[in-house]
């Protein structure tokens, strides 16, 4: 028969076990993301020598910061000299608050499951090669502050969806290949002109006699 302190050590020992499987699945789908990340690009001067997918936790990786609670806040990766493509798989670090690949040579297009980083302040992609349209699902980022997507070769046109993130404050789309109506309600209304410059095919009020009027965008 079961002593009641055996009893109560068994039990103790299985809350302390359900307790921690939360943590582990959370960074094994971290890590993963990364993972996914990291076999996507070109490392030329080995940055992400570091990250190992072996390691169900990313928190000591190179470029990555975790909270307390051993969720990845940042992926800290500008002007590293890295080329390739965005993966899907980014759109599960849902602790996210910084995502910094500036100043590369990333191509391909902006995954839309990126819209799924609900704790995103800041999502600065700007100086690489990436193409395609900014996908609208980027305005369920109700979080972002700082989006900057200038300096790469995107098209298509501006998301109203963006002028509706209560946050934003700094946004630069220039030097792009965008067109249509620039959004000037919400978010939008206060941000200044050289944030859409060097899109041709941009129109607006304010672009009037600055950029010729284009209704086909596509």
């Amino acid at each position: 028969m079961t002593s009641p302190r055996s009893f109560r050590a068994s039990l103790l020992l299985i809350v302390l076990a359900a307790a921690a499987v939360p943590r582990a699945v959370y960074g094994n789908s971290e890590g993963d993301a990364l993972s996914a990340l990291r076999r996507s690009l070109s490392d030329p001067d080995n940055v992400l020598q570091s990250w190992d997918p072996n390691l169900v936790n990313p928190c000591t990786w190179f470029h990555i910061t975790c909270n307390r609670d051993g969720h990845v806040t940042r992926v800290d990766l500008g002007n590293q000299n890295l080329s390739g493509n965005l993966v899907p798989e980014l759109g599960n670090l849902e602790h996210l608050q910084y995502l910094e690949l500036y100043k590369n040579n990333i191509q391909g297009t902006i995954p839309p499951e990126l819209g799924n980083l609900k704790s995103l302040i800041s999502l600065d992609l700007y100086n690489n090669k990436l193409s395609g349209t900014i996908p609208p699902s980027l305005g369920k980022l109700k979080s972002l502050v700082f989006l900057r997507l200038n300096n790469n070769r995107l098209s298509g046109r501006i998301p109203r969806e963006l002028s509706e993130i209560p946050t934003l404050k700094v946004v630069d789309f220039s030097n792009n290949s965008l067109c249509g109506p620039i959004p000037i309600t919400g978010s939008f209304e206060h941000i200044p002109l050289e944030s859409f410059e060097k899109n041709p095919r941009l129109e607006g009020p304010e672009l009037m006699g600055l950029a010729s009027y284009d209704t086909n965008c596509d």
